[in-house]
């Protein structure tokens, strides 16, 4: 019988010849991005710091607290962010699995993708902490009645804070739209609350440097410690959605979505082939997909050889999508049930 027409076989040559290419193109392009993505991180990294430090300067300089927790909020950022880009530099080495990484890839065989939720729940537990200490200090410098600070230079320092941290958000928020990164998505939150705060300082000096020449004098003791309080209670609930889906990925708890996508790939691969079940097991940590399937065939099935039961392991992999160095995918084939779980 004949396999088919010489057009359909040439056909098919040029498809196998072009694979080894377009998965070369794929891996090219994703470490291209965590390229860009250390990159990003150090500019971030660096203008973070030189904003912390200014504003522990001028914190200090005009006895704002408010200032200062900016200041040291924006240094612990700037250590996470650094966590954050030595987890992406090993995970982008791992990746490229150069003669000198040999040893490290040994004892990490199965990559570093687990690091980053770990680093991403790290960060956000840390900001949390820093925010509700800096909010007990708040309360008791209102109960004790409040500081005097020098507004005029607390205002130029809040005001020009506020641009820079918008800036390095709208940057970051506008390369991540092509680079798809954790962490610079929770760099991008962290820019925007820094921001905030600033923007909220702002008018926190502002008001008080209205009111100075004032009957309202009274209060602008209390302004400081006031709008601490406030930037800290709106503070803490944000990293915790960071935190509660870092810990989720820590855990390995089944992503609804996913399964979803592999139940439906799995069923119609069952109806497809004839087979009897199937059981699939999935995760996400950080930016990795794990995924088991096992297949259920009957037993006394005709036999296939190795290339027949790979040929439909690629259809499977065709149809889940999503090929590439972050996506860990096992497909088996057992008639024992026992095997699956």
């Amino acid at each position: 019988m004949q396999s088919g027409s010489p057009t359909s076989m040439m056909a098919e040559i040029a498809r196998i010849s072009l694979l080894p290419a377009a998965i070369h193109m794929s891996e090219s392009i994703m470490l291209q991005r965590l390229y860009n993505e250390r990159t990003v991180l150090r500019g971030s990294i660096f203008a973070t710091v030189l904003v912390a430090m200014v504003g522990i300067a001028f914190g200090v300089h005009s006895g704002s607290y408010a200032i200062v927790f900016d200041g040291f909020y924006s240094l612990i950022d700037a250590l996470m962010s650094g966590m954050a880009l030595l987890v992406a530099m090993l995970i982008h080495r791992h990746g490229l699995e150069l003669e000198g990484d040999r040893k490290l890839a040994e004892r990490f065989n199965m990559g570093f993708w687990h690091l980053e939720p770990m680093v991403l729940a790290l960060n956000g537990s840390v900001l949390c902490i820093v925010a509700c200490y800096a909010l007990v200090n708040s309360i008791i410098s209102l109960m004790s009645g409040g500081k005097a600070l020098e507004f005029g230079v607390a205002l130029l320092y809040a005001l020009v804070a506020a641009l820079v941290c918008y800036g390095m958000a709208a940057v970051e928020l506008r390369l991540n739209r092509r680079i798809q990164s954790d962490f610079l998505k929770l760099d991008i939150k962290s820019w925007i609350m820094s921001g905030s705060i600033s923007a909220a300082l702002v008018l926190a000096f502002l008001v008080g440097a209205l009111a100075q020449s004032t009957a309202y004098a009274w209060i602008t003791p209390y302004i400081d410690p006031l709008v601490l309080a406030i930037i800290c209670v709106l503070i803490i609930p944000v990293p915790l959605k960071t935190v509660w889906q870092a810990f989720a990925e820590i855990l390995m708890v089944t992503p609804p979505q996913l399964k979803q996508q592999v139940d439906e790939v799995a069923r119609g691969m069952v109806a497809r082939f004839g087979f009897l079940d199937y059981r699939a097991y999935v995760a996400k940590v950080g930016r990795a997909r794990q995924i088991e399937l096992y297949f259920i065939v009957p037993v006394g099935w005709p036999a296939k050889t190795l290339d027949e039961w790979d040929a439909i392991r690629d259809q499977i992999g065709e149809a889940i999508g999503g090929e590439g160095p972050d996506r860990w995918l096992t497909i088996a084939f057992t008639t024992d049930p026992a095997w699956s779980r």
